[in-house]
């Protein structure tokens, strides 16, 4: 590989330090190149507005009324998902792009992409159901996007940025809440336990694929409190739309099992940190205290009325809570940046040298 494209990579990652600055302390000679996401709408930064079939879109008001001056960019939220803000962390950028972004430049791909998809999952039926861009397609958009960096800054360099960056994986919502009670498509083949194994399964061999191609450094969310999602209160939570327990104990079980895999491939995969990121507790917490966490409103988004417009049904003509800071939720799925930026700064500061090691 050339000097040119040696510099390029460093010039690179020392600009993106010097102009966002690392808001974490990172364990000492430890550097991270670049953040890759998969997962679904939590970490979608965009992938999903080009999809022809899908109504799983957001790339229309009022969603990122709070970002770069109010203009949509089909993340799920008023403004900055968990992987736009753990780049920042992390000192690399200030976005993170969507890897389906026309306007994705080849500078971009050095420092991480999201191939995240909306309403996908783990299941592969959940893909399918929503019209959404798989987990294992996400994969080959991984291997597309290794042998475009290998086409900008050779073996060597590629090698570094996949060894050396964090690989996000966040998923499992949309199979438990919507392929499995909602839709209701599993549950003739699997039992709550049986179905939680076939998901922690699913995950597993995407890790063991991600490491087969050099990654080191996996982070895997869990499941949040899926039962205190505003639209699950609707649905399924009676009259005084009550957190279902049925749907809570069946993300408790599936992250009991998935902390248990995660466990057993660090130890197992050489020289890999692989990590469980627990996301049901910190979510939990500020629901059950959400004046300790300065939020006013809990159980419902702020589009419409809260309790049930996420995507289509939170539109232009869907009026929005005053106060974003004060609702946990946009929408009646999906946090605001205000709930992401403490759940993000709290497992970051908890987890980060379980995740890239060095102390």
């Amino acid at each position: 590989m050339g000097l040119t494209a040696t510099t390029l990579l460093f010039v690179s990652i020392f600009i993106s330090w010097w102009i966002v600055g690392g808001s974490v302390a990172l364990p000492p000679n430890v550097t991270v190149p670049a953040l890759l996401v998969l997962g679904d709408s939590i970490v979608d930064t965009g992938n999903n507005n080009n999809l022809k079939l899908t109504l799983v879109k957001c790339n229309f008001s009022p969603y990122g009324q709070d970002l770069n001056g109010g203009v949509a960019t089909g993340r799920f939220t008023n403004s900055k998902t968990p992987g736009d803000l753990l780049v920042t962390e992390f000192g690399i950028k200030e976005l993170l792009p969507a890897y389906l972004d026309p306007n994705l430049q080849s500078k971009d791909l050095l420092t991480g992409v999201s191939f995240a998809s909306g309403g996908t999952g783990y299941d592969p039926q959940t893909s399918t159901l929503m019209d959404v861009i798989s987990m294992e397609d996400q994969l080959k958009m991984l291997k597309e996007y290794i042998e475009k960096l290998k086409s900008i800054v050779g073996e060597d360099k590629t090698s570094y940025i996949i060894n050396n960056s964090v690989f996000l994986m966040v998923a499992s919502s949309n199979d438990l809440a919507i392929t499995y009670f909602t839709a209701g498509l599993r549950r003739f083949q699997y039992d709550v336990p049986s179905y939680a194994d076939f998901l922690v399964s699913k995950c597993s061999n995407i890790i063991k694929e991600l490491y087969d191609l050099g990654a080191r450094r996996v982070a895997v969310f869990g499941a949040p409190p899926i039962g205190c999602l505003p639209v699950q209160r609707t649905l399924a939570g009676g009259l005084s739309r009550k957190c279902v327990d049925e749907d809570n104990d069946a993300a408790k079980l599936y992250n009991t099992k998935l902390s248990s895999e995660l466990d057993f491939l660090s130890k197992t995969l050489s020289q890999s940190n692989v990590a469980y990121i627990d996301i049901y507790n910190p979510l939990f917490d500020i629901i059950q205290n959400p004046q300790t966490y300065g939020f006013h409103t809990v159980d419902k988004g702020c589009c419409g009325t809260g309790d049930v417009e996420t995507v289509f049904l939170c539109n232009k003509y869907s009026k929005t809570c005053p106060e974003h800071a004060k609702f946990l939720f946009w929408d009646s799925i999906h946090p605001t940046e205000a709930g992401y930026k403490i759940l993000v700064d709290r497992v970051v500061r908890e987890n980060i040298h379980k995740i890239l090691g060095g102390g």
